[in-house]
């Protein structure tokens, strides 16, 4: 992102919106055990996991980010909070192509 200013500005606009998004709906079920990234962009994003969940230690939400940074492209869950923190941040991949081509298959068969 370096040298791209409009690239930077949206990156940082993303993560801010995931970032009132977690608040909003913690405040609204009034807490949170854990903290989902999947598909796309939370499975294979490092920086937009790691600036989305700053400065939620408040939340109870603590990134460790040798985890975060070793959660790149796993195929399996993976815990990315500190042992310590009180809300369990997971990246859990996702198949989006094999949903996809069940619900074609169930369409075709009806």
């Amino acid at each position: 992102l370096e040298g791209d200013k409009r690239a930077h500005t949206a990156a940082y606009t993303l993560a801010y919106q995931i970032k009132k998004y977690i608040g909003s709906y913690t405040a609204a079920m009034g807490g949170l055990d854990a903290l989902v990234f999947t598909a796309g962009l939370g499975e294979n994003n490092v920086a937009l996991r790691k600036d989305a969940c700053t400065d939620l230690e408040y939340l109870g939400i603590k990134i460790d980010d040798e985890r975060n940074a070793k959660a790149f492209r796993q195929s399996d869950i993976v815990k990315i909070s500190t042992d310590d923190s009180k809300v369990q941040v997971y990246v859990i991949p996702t198949n989006e192509e094999l949903v996809i081509a069940r619900d074609t298959a169930a369409l075709i068969g009806e």
